[in-house]
């Protein structure tokens, strides 16, 4: 039963506020608050090689780079933890696409979230032993 009500939960509670795209991995406390799969690439590490120089996106020209957007409140938004402001710069795994519509809360705390697609070999949670 929760498995079926919490996403509808979640999808209410964050769409509204974070344009929440439900991709089942929700990095938003690394990405200043700002969903990264509302860019229209959907790119995860950080702004494509064509945002305009007023900071606009290439793809959809009157859309503020979600990156822009991203960076902005990693550095001004004082509520979040330092912790969290920080890790605007860390590498992030591709999404998952089989998680799409899934609950990232159920998926944090069943740690589907944390696993990488096949053939994934950046940043990694495991030990360095395990890439030996």
């Amino acid at each position: 039963m929760a498995g079926k009500l919490l996403p509808f939960v979640e999808h209410a509670i964050k769409k509204p506020i974070w344009d929440c795209q439900m991709c089942g991995q929700c990095v938003l406390h690394s990405t200043g608050m700002t969903c990264p799969m509302t860019c229209p690439k959907t790119l995860r590490n950080g702004p494509c090689g064509g945002v305009r120089e007023n900071g606009n996106c290439e793809v959809i020209p009157e859309m503020q780079c979600v990156w822009v957007k991203a960076n902005k409140r990693a550095a001004t938004m004082l509520g979040l933890p330092k912790s969290w402001r920080e890790e605007i710069s860390h590498m992030r795994p591709p999404v998952n696409n089989a998680l799409n519509g899934e609950s990232s809360w159920i998926n944090l705390a069943n740690g589907k979230d944390r696993e990488t697609p096949a053939g994934w070999i950046g940043v990694s949670h495991h030990s360095d032993e395990d890439h030996s």
